[in-house]
């Protein structure tokens, strides 16, 4: 018998404390609330009028018919489900750049899959680049990128007081971008703020992109929950169509209520149809090294969806139902107090109070009101009956004072972002 060396120094002894994810320490800690009013508007799903998240008609009657249809579980390869890949192109871009032999695509594990490959794969090809974020912007955004041994860099984005788009600043700040750089852009109902550009902005910032010699790598995470299918994804063709190189992540965690089956998709647009074709061994290359193959499931009920009139049918009506009563409640909210005006304005299921970290904990302690720690609230985690609670507990801090102070703590935000260190993103 061999004594275990437990005096041996581990070689797990280097490693640093994390700290653990706020989001997910937010769900334990509005299970553990016991008061009766609380209200949960952290983490990013749809809820329904009575607070759930339900599976989808369309999905079901999928599963049921894959169920019995499917006759294998054997592997598709490292592309994962090449149909699936085809049917999301053709939502995503329109027919003429979906079938462009100038774009090439696979199936990854969700949009945070489908980000990574792609960071994977600007490291090999180009490891000098920097890739820039406005701010504020996803969270998980930099750690993805810096993870994969890039540089990130911040621009401004969202001016806290106006509840709008700094956009000059943006301009300004993307006037430093070197020209092989990148620009993450996402496509539509922005997390965590919800502001869009208007179509003169996209097309400002297309010319941007091309002037600068910059890559644009465009986050779809949200299609056909900000104005519809077709309207949030006018402004990723239009990028498309301009620019030779591009980089595309998309996920069907949200649009098709698919969040656990981890689905999503990255393509690569490339110069010339030959360069394509050597993005896509690289892409599976790292595919390989990654996640071998991606999981089935998700995908093949989006195929199902997708490819079965009557399916695709019911799930866009389903998502019309969806965004709808995204759209009300934002409504609603905006009308509720003049400091959240802005709020009907924007898209999709976040919007960002203006809110310190204090004044958060101050709101969740003493009204049972429990959201992100940079005021990212879930829009859809709300109803007609609990927005003026919602209202109620925010009024001492929605004051034109408060906004000036919020505004000057990301001004010495963004002067700390200037110096372009990654640990301040996000």
């Amino acid at each position: 018998m061999i004594e275990a060396a437990l005096d041996r120094p581990s070689m797990f002894a280097t490693l640093e404390h994390q700290a653990p994810d706020a989001l997910l320490g937010l769900i334990s800690a509005f299970r553990a609330d016991s008061r009766p009013q609380k209200i949960d508007l952290g983490i990013g799903v749809f809820r329904d009028d009575n607070g759930a998240t339900p599976v989808m008609r369309s999905v079901k009657a999928a599963e049921a018919r894959l169920l019995i249809e499917q006759s294998s579980k054997s592997y598709l390869g490292g592309e994962g489900d090449a149909i699936y890949t085809a049917l999301l192109a053709a939502i995503a871009f329109g027919g003429a750049i979906a079938t462009s032999d100038r774009l090439t695509g696979v199936q990854t594990p969700g949009g945070t899959g489908a980000l990574r490959l792609g960071a994977e794969l600007i490291a090999r090809a180009r490891p000098q680049a920097s890739i820039w974020f406005g701010t504020p912007t996803w969270p998980n955004h930099a750690p993805i990128f810096r993870e994969a041994g890039l540089s990130v860099r911040a621009h401004r984005f969202v001016n806290p007081i106006a509840s709008g788009i700094d956009f000059d600043g943006m301009i300004a700040d993307l006037n430093e971008a070197e020209a092989g750089d990148l620009i993450l852009l996402q496509a539509c109902c922005h997390n965590p703020t919800g502001a869009s550009f208007t179509t003169a902005q996209w097309v400002a910032l297309t010319r941007l992109i091309l002037d600068r010699g910059l890559t644009p790598f465009i986050d779809l995470a949200y299609q056909g929950l900000g104005d519809g299918l077709e309207e949030d994804s006018a402004a990723t063709r239009m990028v498309l169509a301009a620019v030779p190189d591009a980089l595309v992540a998309y996920s069907c965690d949200k649009n098709f209520g698919l969040y656990r089956e981890r689905v999503g998709a990255l393509w690569v647009q490339s110069g010339t149809p030959a360069v394509s074709a050597i993005a896509r061994e690289n892409i599976l290359s790292l595919a390989r090294a990654l996640w071998s193959m991606p999981p089935d499931h998700g995908a093949a009920i989006v195929r199902e969806i997708l490819q079965n009139p009557e399916l695709r049918a019911d799930w866009e009506v389903e998502l019309g139902v969806m965004r709808s009563r995204i759209n009300n409640l934002r409504r609603a909210l905006a009308a509720a107090h003049p400091a959240l005006a802005a709020i009907e304005d924007q898209r999709g299921l976040f919007a960002m109070l203006p809110l310190s970290a204090a004044d958060v904990i101050n709101v969740c302690q003493s009204h049972a009101i429990y959201m992100a720690d940079n005021g990212r609230i879930n829009i859809a985690g709300l109803s007609p009956d609990t927005i003026p609670a919602l209202v109620s507990g925010l009024a001492p801090y929605l004051q034109s004072a408060r906004l000036s102070d919020r505004w000057d703590e990301e001004m010495n935000h963004l002067e700390v972002d200037d110096t372009h260190d990654p640990a301040r993103i996000g």
